[in-house]
This record gives structure tokens, sequence and C-alpha cells, in this order.
């Protein structure tokens, strides 16, 4: 089979042939109809990503949307040949990743596409709703009458968590630098311009100075520092994708909230809590197709071709919207 091959860190991914893939038991064999392009893509293709644990050479590519062809032995999972599917598959741990014409995948880690969606929409959105999903329901417990703050929230991991978030029924505020103000507004969500508000000005003007009863942090550093300090007192609870480095949990404290990190990687590195994937997938769709929950795709079209110019957008923010590559008309 074909498939994008990165032979050293720092390089390109070349086109090269390969054995296609035998799915084992538990597994399907799935060809890739589209391959999402993460900015964790990226970082692992130069070598920045050591806790992907990544060795080359590797096919990268995390998420997939594509049509199962096989069935491997001892599947319980009841997909059949000629199903649509979508899902955070590999790319990281040792195991293949998406662009490629064919991956053997777990079948736990996979659920039917939303029928709302085309494939390209499909492959945009499984690590975004899974880490949003893991983040808002699973750690925080977000639900109706609640007041969340999501910061980012017009980026891929962001406004999927504003979806969530709203469509969980709670009352959500979402911040950005400018350019994306407008289309937080469009989802629902009540904008903050981070250039010009505090964090003391936005939670007075949204929680009259109570905090938000959640924080969910795309952006780590100084603004999950900030969190910490916007948190309701004794009920809030601060969830973040980004909280490495260094940072004083005593603001946090002080207010008597927790802190929960998010690291969605993790069911494909060490093989646990896989079927949690398919399930948060499964909802996902449900939502989708009620018309709660939609991915932006960048409208630029990759594919085998174009593969680097797909990589150099994520890494040059050029894009608006989740970019995908489309390796085949399934």
């Amino acid at each position: 089979m074909k498939a994008l091959v990165l032979e050293s860190f720092g390089g390109d991914l070349v086109l090269r042939q390969v054995p296609t893939p035998v799915p084992g038991p538990g597994q399907v064999l799935v060809r890739v109809a589209a391959s999402g392009v993460n900015p964790l893509d990226t970082k692992i293709r130069v070598g920045a990503a050591a806790h992907a644990r990544v060795s080359t050479p590797a096919v990268l590519g995390i998420d997939l949307a594509g049509e199962v062809v096989e069935v491997g032995p001892g599947s319980d999972a009841g997909f059949r040949r000629g199903d649509e599917v979508y899902g955070m598959t590999g790319g990281i741990g040792g195991h293949q990743g998406s662009l490629a014409e064919f991956v053997a995948v777990d079948a736990d880690l996979v659920a039917v596409k939303p029928a709302k969606l085309t494939m390209r929409q499909a492959a945009a959105l499984p690590l975004s709703i899974i880490t949003a999903w893991e983040g808002l329901v699973d750690r925080a417990g977000v639900g109706p009458g609640q007041r969340v703050l999501v910061h980012g929230g017009a980026g891929g991991v962001g406004h999927v968590a504003v979806q969530l978030a709203l469509a969980r029924g709670a009352s959500v505020w979402a911040t950005d630098p400018g350019r994306g103000l407008a289309f937080i507004g469009q989802l629902g969500a009540e904008p903050i311009d981070i250039r010009t508000s505090t964090p003391t000005a936005y939670v007075n003007a949204a929680t009259g100075g109570e905090g938000f009863d959640v924080i969910f942090d795309t952006i780590g550093g100084k603004t999950l520092d900030e969190s910490f300090t916007a948190v309701r007192l004794y009920t809030g609870h601060v969830v973040s994708t980004l909280g490495w480095g260094s940072h004083s949990l005593a603001p946090l404290s002080f207010r008597g909230a927790t802190y929960s990190g998010i690291f969605t990687l993790l069911p494909l590195l060490t093989g646990v809590g896989r079927a949690r994937h398919g399930r948060i997938l499964r909802a996902a769709a449900e939502l989708v197709d009620a018309g709660r929950l939609s991915p932006l795709v960048a409208p630029e079209t990759y594919d085998w071709r174009s593969v680097m110019a797909a990589h150099r957008a994520v890494e040059t923010g050029a894009s608006s919207g989740k970019v995908v590559v489309t390796l085949s008309e399934v």
C-alpha cells in the first residue's frame, strides 16, 4: 500500500510502498479516506514531542475517517465491512498512523461516523472532541446552569469545547486575542478579548466576582496561572490540556478549588481506557447528528502530494479551521 513515511525527525514525509497491515484480534482494517493534521503531528515530525513515543521510520497521523474493509478475528465491537468510521487511532506509541491507504486499528478506538459529516469533517473531530469530553464531562462534570470559561475558544480543541459545554446546558464564555472573537459569538458563547480585558474584569462582568464553575484551558503558561484565580470558591474546577511546567497551586488551594490535567494520548500509549474513547466518539456522533456539534474544517484541500503544505499550514497557523488531508474518495 501507499504510505507517507517519516524517515528521520526533521525531514519531510515521503511517499513509500509498505506492506498492507493485517487486522489482528479485536481490530478492524480501515481504508483511510481522510487524515486530520493536529499541531502534535507537526511536533512529532520535527522531533519535539518525546511524550508521543515515536521512533523513525514511522507513519504519522493521529485522526482518521474511513471505511471498514475487513474485521479481525475476535472483534465483538459490532463493525461490518462497509461501515464508515472515525477515530483517534495511531501515529504515536509505535502504532501506525493514518497517512496511509489502510490501517489496522483497535476496534475500541473507533465509532460509526456521524451521518451529517463528510469524511473530511469527521477526520477533523476525534482528538478535539475526546480532549474536550475528557476535560469537561469526565473530569469536571459540566451540566446545566454552570458558568464555563474556555481559554482559546476559537482553537481546534477550544471551539469543540465551547459547543460541548453549550450542548450540556452550561453558559459559556471564551477568550481569544482578536481574530476568533466573532466566531466564538457565532458558536453561541460570550467572547472575551484578552487583549483588553483582565481576569478580574471578566470574572466580575461574567460572574459578579464569584468565579467560573469550570475553566477549560487550552493555552497553559500564564493563562493557566490566571485560571487558578478566576475559578469559583470551593466548587470550582480548572482543567487544562497544557498543564506542563511549573505552576503554583497556592491561588487554587486558597480558593478551595480543584484541578485536573488532560492527557488524551494515554489510552494509545498504555492500552488502558481505549473503550472509553470509542464511547466518547459514539456520544459525540449523536450530538453532531442532532445539530449540536460541528467541527470547523479549513477550506484548503490537501492530498498525498501536498501533505507537507498541510503540515506547514498547521505550523504557521495560516488556516482557519482544522487541516485535513484527503487520501481516498471513500
